[in-house]
């Protein structure tokens, strides 16, 4: 029995096992499932918004068989040898069925696929469609606080007129105007916004909170760099750029199934916030100080230790710091004379 079940086990090492997709027809859990969809779409990480500047929509795919892209190398063929079939298309976008597709004016062809039909286009944009984006503005509002020190502060002017924020922008002016226009952040990064909005791009927005509480309130202020996170000199390269894919499903009165394909390119913009701030303490001083002097001695005692052991002379030094001192195995034996004129030997005849 043991022997049987151990056998099964190690041929159990040799099986394949692949997925198996049900469609569900449960309007419930299909609203739920393009819910959490979108939630993680507009989510898109911590601290981070997304302006899309670029736009490429590939409508009414529906799932059957066409021939791929001429733009991927493995999907280029001569025969239907060339395509065979059940084989996934490298960086492709479907599986090939076996046969070679060819026009007319083609010399080569390209093996026909299973995919979601008629597949994307892989040309580049060529300009952008929303170049007016750089106009946008921003509202950033970000707070400090440091529960040590019972401190907190805004990124925003205390004021009372509501029209403030609707009419500033951040400047050197307006520090505590956190209303960035987006043309601005692009420019202050060292880009240019309308050739990142063609491709897309990664902006890294710093807010540093350098606060010396010893000072007044006013003097801890939020200050702000801007810089380029994505590799700005890889402009030619495949990878160039941030965007990424989503698409809408629908059915027609039929119930085939379609979708269309969206290939969002735009400007991602991560917010990062860093601070510190200190106040003049006497206990962290003097148990500073007293670490600083037992660190001094520590420094001593590591240098006696390579002067003692670890270089050339050091049998020498050795010699030098360290002095043995024998104690006399005869001790000498004095005692006071009397009346100032006997001698050791007339004391032991009294």
């Amino acid at each position: 029995m043991g022997q049987v079940s151990w056998k099964g086990l190690f041929l159990s090492l040799f099986d394949y096992k692949t997925e198996k997709y049900v469609i569900a027809k449960n309007k419930k859990v299909g609203i739920l499932y393009r819910v959490v969809q979108l939630s993680i779409l507009a989510y898109l990480g911590e601290n981070v918004f997304f302006v899309m500047t670029n736009l490429i929509v590939t409508p009414n795919q529906r799932q059957t068989t066409c021939p791929e892209s001429v733009s991927i190398p493995d999907a280029l063929c001569d025969e239907d040898e060339d395509c065979p079939a059940g084989q996934a298309v490298v960086a492709g976008n479907g599986v090939k069925t076996g046969r070679c597709l060819r026009d007319r004016d083609s010399i080569r062809g390209s093996c026909e696929v299973l995919a979601w039909c008629p597949v994307e286009k892989r040309s580049k944009p060529k300009k952008p469609l929303l170049a007016s984006a750089e106009n946008l503005t921003v509202f950033i509002k970000n707070s400090i606080r440091f529960p040590k020190f019972k401190f907190s502060k805004m990124n925003v002017l205390a004021t009372n007129n509501e029209s403030y924020l609707k009419s500033c922008h951040y400047s050197t002016e307006h520090p505590y105007c956190p209303i960035f226009l987006l043309g601005n952040i692009v420019r202050w990064a060292g880009n240019d916004f309308q050739e990142m909005a063609l491709e897309g791009g990664v902006i890294g927005i710093q807010i540093e909170w350098n606060c010396d509480l010893d000072k007044a309130p006013s003097e801890c202020n939020p200050h702000y760099s801007f810089s380029r996170l994505d590799n700005k000199f890889a402009e030619k390269s495949v990878s160039s750029g941030y965007n990424f894919r989503f698409a809408k499903y629908y059915r027609d009165a039929e119930g085939t199934e379609y979708r269309t394909l969206f290939k969002a390119y735009g400007i991602r913009f991560d917010v990062m916030v860093n601070g510190k701030a200190g106040k003049f303490n006497i206990i962290p001083t003097v148990i500073n100080i007293g670490s600083g002097l037992a660190l001094m001695g520590a420094g001593a005692f590591f240098c006696d230790l390579v002067l003692l052991y670890l270089i050339k002379k050091s049998n020498f030094y050795r010699g030098k710091k360290y002095e043995e001192v024998k104690s006399s195995s005869r001790k000498s034996l004095t005692s006071p004379t009397l009346n100032g004129s006997q001698s050791p030997e007339q004391l032991d005849r009294l």
